[in-house]
Formats: C-alpha cells, sequence, structure tokens
C-alpha cells in the first residue's frame, strides 16, 4: 500500500492540481502519515528514479481540461502499469476493466427494473446504491453522468446514498478521484470528497472487524456506518478468481468462513456434483453475499463469468437464484475463448479482451417480495459470429433490459437445467458410477486421472531425465526442510504454519511447491527417490511418457493407487473425460495410469480393483506383495448388481452368463 502510494500521488497531483484530494481522503491521509515518519530512511530517493514517469503524466494531462479525457488517463494508467507492477494481486483479484457500454446497460437496467417493480428510481431517497468491487469508479462515475438521477437529487445522493468499496489502494485512489471530479463536473461549485468509498474488502467486512481502526479511523468508520444501511441496489463487475495456479506464487485466494459456509448451506447443499471447488470462485461468492446483502427486498446488478448457467457444479446455485429472486435477466455475452475451432468462432470476440478469456454474461437479480409469482427467468443470447465490438455497439443499442424485445423464458429443470436441459430417459439407465448414493451401478469405484501440480518435474519422455529431475528436485526439498528447522526450532506445528510461505524458496527451477508438500515441509517429512515411483503413463490421449508415480509428489492420486498400484500391476479401464465443453468426447481404453486431462479431466473405470490383502478376503487373487504396504489382492470391479442387470436385459446371450466373461 505504501508503495502504491509513494508511486501515484505525484501522478494525481499532476492530473488533479485543483483537487486537493491528498488533503480530504483519510486513505491518502493515513499513508502520507506513514511516509512522513519513515521520511528518515530517505524513502523519497526510490521515487526519484521514476521521475520520467511523473514527467510524461504531467505532459500528457497538460491542456487536458475535461474529466473524460483524465479518466482515459488513469484507466490507463491502472490497466497498464498496475498489471505490470502488481501481477499476482492482479491475477488473484481477477481485475479486469469494465467497457461502458456494459456498464451503462446494467445501470438502465436497474433503473427500469426499480421503477417497474418497486416504483422507484435511483434518485428516490432512501435508495442506497453500491458498487462493493468498484475497480477505478465506472459504475458510480457513469451514474452520476447518466442522468438517472436529477440535478435536484444529486447531491444528496452523492453525500449519502452511493457507495463503494475497492481491496486495492491504487484503484480506489483512481475511484476517488474520478468520482469526485465527475461530480464537480456535472455539479460545479466547490470540490467536494466522495466519503461513500471506503478501502476494504466487502467480503471481509462481514467476517470480523476492522483490524487497524487506530490507523485508519475515518476509514474504519465509514466502514461501520455503510454495514448498518439498507442497501437496496448492488452493481458491479465482481472479481473472477477461483484461485492460484501455482503454490510457488503463494497467491492463494483468501478464506471467508462465514460467506462459505453460506455457500455449503445454499447452493453446495442443492447441488449433485461431486466437486465444488468451483461454487467458491469469487464471482459466485460475490452472487451469494450480494443475495444476502439486499435482505428481502432490492437488485442486484452483475457482469459476470456465464460459466454459472451451464456447468454441473453450479447446478446447486441455479436452483437458489430461482428460489431466491422473484424475476432474473441474463444477457449471455458468449466469448468463451477456452474452446476451439468453430465452436471458437461462434463464440465471437471477448468483452474483456485480453483481461478474461471466459464466457460474460450480465445477469440482473431483483428479489421482490409482493411479486406475483417468482422465479421467473428470461434469457437472451447476443449471436453467434460477433466480434467485440459488434458485441458492445449491440450492447449499446439495446441500452437496458427494456430494449431486448425477445427474451425467452426459462423453466428450470427438476435438475437445475437452464440451457441445455437433460432428458429424463437418460435417468433410467443403469450409471456407470456413483460414489454418493446407493443406487445401482455398473462399477464398483471409478477414479479421474492423477493431478500432480508439478507436471514439468513429474513427466518426461526420458526415463532417465524424470529419475534426474525428481531427483533434483527432492534433494531442494530435503535442503528447504533443514533451512527452515534451522530456523524454526521449538515452534508449535501452528507457527510454522504461519511462517512457511514467506520463508521457502520459491525459485520453480529448484521446486515446485504444492499444498501438500507445504504440509510435508511443516510436519517435518523427509523424502527420498523412490525407482519404483518411475512408471509409463499415459499423458495426453495416444501419448505416453514416464511418470514419477508417487503421493508425497502426485498433488492428488484419487483411486488410482487402487487400479494401478504399481508398474507390475496390469488392468485395463475405459477412460472418458470428465465434464464435457462442447469439443468433441470420447472414450478410450488405457492400460496405464493417466494424468488428469486439461480439456475436460479424465474419469476411468477399470476391469480390476487391487486391495490390501486385509482388507478383502473374499473371492480375490493375491498377486504380490507391495513394498511396505503388506500383500495386494486383486477383485473384479464390476458389481454383482452390474452384471445381474446385463444378464437379465440379455437372457438369451451366452456371453454373459458368467463373471468370467466380463474380462472379456
Amino acid at each position: 500500500m505504501l508503495a502504491q502510494h509513494l508511486i501515484t500521488k505525484p501522478v494525481f497531483d499532476a492530473l488533479f492540481a485543483d483537487y486537493s484530494f491528498a488533503q480530504h481522503n483519510p486513505m491518502s491521509q493515513a499513508m502520507q502519515g506513514v511516509l512522513d515518519a519513515l521520511q528518515e530512511h530517505r524513502l523519497g530517493k526510490e521515487a526519484d528514479t521514476l521521475e520520467r514517469f511523473y514527467a510524461s503524466v504531467r505532459q500528457r494531462a497538460e491542456g487536458i481540461d475535461n474529466a473524460a479525457g483524465k479518466q482515459k488517463i488513469v484507466v490507463e494508467l491502472y490497466n497498464k502499469f498496475f498489471r505490470n507492477a502488481f501481477p499476482r494481486m492482479t491475477e488473484r483479484l481477477g481485475i479486469v476493466y469494465t467497457p461502458v457500454e456494459v456498464v451503462d446497460f446494467i445501470l438502465h437496467s436497474v433503473a427500469h427494473l426499480l421503477q417497474t417493480e418497486f416504483g422507484q428510481t435511483l434518485g428516490s431517497k432512501g435508495v442506497h446504491i453500491l458498487d462493493p468491487f468498484t475497480g477505478t469508479g465506472t459504475f458510480i462515475t457513469r451514474l452520476l453522468q447518466s442522468g438517472l438521477i436529477t440535478p435536484e437529487q444529486l447531491p444528496h445522493k452523492y453525500r449519502h446514498e452511493i457507495h463503494a468499496n475497492e481491496i486495492v489502494l491504487l484503484a480506489y485512489y483512481i475511484a476517488a478521484i474520478n468520482i469526485e471530479a465527475v461530480y464537480h463536473g456535472v455539479v460545479g461549485g466547490e470540490y467536494e470528497p466522495f466519503e461513500g468509498i471506503c478501502l476494504t474488502d466487502t467480503f471481509q467486512m462481514y467476517e470480523k472487524d476492522d483490524l487497524v481502526d487506530a490507523l485508519l479511523v475515518d476509514n474504519s468508520a465509514r466502514r461501520k456506518r455503510q454495514k448498518k444501511l439498507d442497501i437496496r441496489v448492488i452493481v458491479g463487475n465482481p472479481p473472477y478468481s477461483i484461485g492460484q495456479g501455482s503454490q510457488n506464487d503463494n497467491n492463494q485466494n483468501i478464506k471467508y468462513p462465514l460467506l462459505d459456509r453460506r455457500i455449503e448451506q445454499s447452493y453446495a447443499a442443492q447441488s449433485r456434483a461431486a466437486l465444488s471447488r468451483g461454487l467458491y470462485d469469487s464471482y459466485i461468492r460475490a452472487i451469494r453475499w450480494a443475495t444476502d446483502r439486499i435482505g428481502d427486498a432490492g437488485i442486484v446488478g452483475f457482469v459476470t463469468n456465464a460459466g454459472f448457467l451451464e456447468t454441473t457444479s453450479a447446478d446447486g446455485l441455479r436452483k437458489c437464484l430461482a428460489e431466491e429472486f422473484s424475476n432474473i435477466h441474463v444477457f449471455h455475452l458468449r466469448g468463451n475463448q477456452r474452446t476451439s475451432g468453430e465452436l471458437s468462432r461462434r463464440e465471437g470476440g471477448k468483452i474483456f479482451g485480453s483481461g478474461s478469456r471466459a464466457p460474460i454474461a450480465i445477469t440482473l437479480l431483483v428479489k421482490n417480495p409482493q411479486a406475483a409469482k417468482h422465479g421467473l427467468i428470461n434469457y437472451h443470447d447476443i449471436g453467434d459470429y460477433l466480434t467485440r465490438e459488434q458485441k458492445l455497439e449491440k450492447i449499446a443499442r439495446y441500452a437496458s433490459v427494456e430494449g431486448i424485445t425477445d427474451w425467452r423464458t426459462i423453466v428450470p429443470d427438476a435438475h437445475g437445467d437452464w440451457l441445455r436441459q437433460r432428458q429424463d430417459g437418460f435417468e433410467k439407465f443403469i450409471v456407470l458410477g456413483d460414489k454418493r448414493g446407493n443406487s445401482p451401478k455398473v462399477f464398483e469405484s471409478f477414479s479421474m486421472g492423477v493431478v500432480t501440480n508439478r507436471d514439468a518435474w513429474a513427466y518426461n519422455a526420458s526415463r532417465d531425465m524424470l529419475a534426474l529431475n525428481m531427483r533434483r528436485m527432492i534433494d531442494s526439498y530435503n535442503d528447504e526442510l533443514v533451512r527452515f528447522n534451522h530456523f524454526h526450532q521449538g515452534l508449535d506445528r501452528k507457527a510454522r504454519e504461519r511462517g512457511v510461505d514467506a520463508f521457502i524458496d520459491t525459485n520453480p527451477e529448484r521446486i515446485s511447491w504444492t499444498v501438500n508438500l507445504k504440509q510435508d515441509l511443516i510436519r517435518g517429512r523427509t523424502f527420498s527417490f523412490d525407482a519404483e515411483s518411475l512408471t509409463p503413463s499415459l499423458y495426453r490421449p495416444f501419448s505416453k511418457q514416464w511418470m514419477y508415480f508417487n503421493s508425497a509428489f502426485n498433488e492428488r492420486v484419487l483411486q488410482m493407487p487402487r487400479i494401478f498400484p504399481n508398474v507390475k500391476a496390469r488392468n485395463l479401464a475405459i477412460m472418458t473425460k470428465g465434464n464435457w465443453r462442447g469439443d468433441g468426447h470420447f472414450a478410450l481404453m488405457i492400460d496405464h495410469i493417466p494424468c488428469l486431462l486439461p480439456d475436460g479431466g479424465a474419469q476411468c473405470f477399470p476391469l480390476y480393483l487391487y486391495d490390501s490383502a486385509e482388507k478383502n478376503e473374499v473371492g480375490t487373487e493375491k498377486l504380490f506383495a507391495d513394498q511396505g504396504c503388506g500383500p495386494i489382492k486383486r477383485r473384479d470391479a464390476i458389481s454383482d448388481v452390474g452384471l445381474l442387470h446385463f444378464q437379465q436385459a440379455y437372457p438369451r446371450d451366452g456371453l454373459i452368463n458368467r463373471r468370467a466373461t466380463t474380462h472379456a
């Protein structure tokens, strides 16, 4: 925060010389106070190296006397400078700049729905408006410029009923200055600071009290005041982030126990999906938070990742939305560039440009307890093969949900499907496998492919190179353990956990950290290279590589030790994609451990299961003893119920009279 303040204050002084931002903004005052106290350490000399940068900003600012021109400069500063200066924070928070056309569409849609549902306007007294993830303040500045609030209403609204939160200091500064400059341009008169903005993590506000009250007194007072308000309208662009890609980054998403418990109690509780990690994506957290924040009545207008419309893990979310809201409008902007070929071209341009490859949707959620009907879902698809520019032009032409006349009404099915509703006849088939219920199934167990989270180390086309790489990484881990133990002698486990991220060497050329490996370090576990862990593996369909198959250095081995326990074990498995993504499907017969495919995962249904002898003594054949694991026994993975099902379905077929023939 101090670095961001030190770097950006001269920029704002150059761009907004007429505004006393630094003297009136509580965060700027607090940061400057800390820097003044540290002045003896000559922090100012660090800023001297940026003088050429400041000079270029001052040069660009000369002659720009309108808010729009200055806003363009600060947005460019935010997009270009911030992404380079703080890339990890940008990635973790999913920071992207929202196009003005999208912002205007959401604001005018909220205004229309507020009028039709509640007989109020955005300028009506008592209608508190909040942008909880304000970024550079685009939603609030466009609201002030929109004319949706009359000139007579605007001063009261600005002072008391418009609110914004931002977690990144640089963005907070930009948003505050933008909002103040735009308000001054619209209303005129003396400079008036915007007291509705808070530097805060919106989710964290409702988890626990501010820990820095003493330093940030005014900011903390604003947070407490906002928490007591009856918020009626929430608009914005929530962050999109499900978590870090590498533990070497030490950049994991923050946990929010209370909010995540609400997701667990609602979205996850109503989901039939086996995996629920996707429900804790930041944008889904934002939907849950906003749903609760508006209470019994209000409107939420978000532009988000559109994955929730179709993904299996979001079935519970879709069910809850239909239950909790009276009226829902979804404007699907498409742009899914995680696809390829013709499907990718049909998806069209990315609304956020390079900021996101995900499909995007504008969603308006209305909670009206007086509505005659509840759970009404209106859906509109922007169309195929449109460029980004064509999409933005179309959004601007529609102007709001009122401008779209061909809404499609969606009636969810019993499974929570909205768009691609399944045929109920499919449910009549016996399932291949089921780990959550007791329904009849063909296979006793199944498994996804191995997740190493360090493919560059754990896979190689050369057996010798794989061995060399893993020896080197294991040695690096053991060296780190010795170093960590030396500096953390006598500490309990919790203290070791707190110190691990800041201490370890995260050089990716020496080691690739994962959650489990960090936990092993905390526990003090040492490892040695195991040549028996070198095994042939199916790295991609039709492409084999050598793999280091070892539970310590594979983040998730799942059920694979029961299917391919070691290199001697023989087995066959049917491998399919776990999640269809619209780009084709397949079923392969495999005879080696597979990895988890990046384009839809991999579910494997095996012919045999290998168990420890002491776990299963009936109907099994002892094959060999696994070192350190005791005797291993093999049994059929096809269930008795599954075999009986096919024997009854094909009673005249002599091929399915005996269990042994199912192994053919």
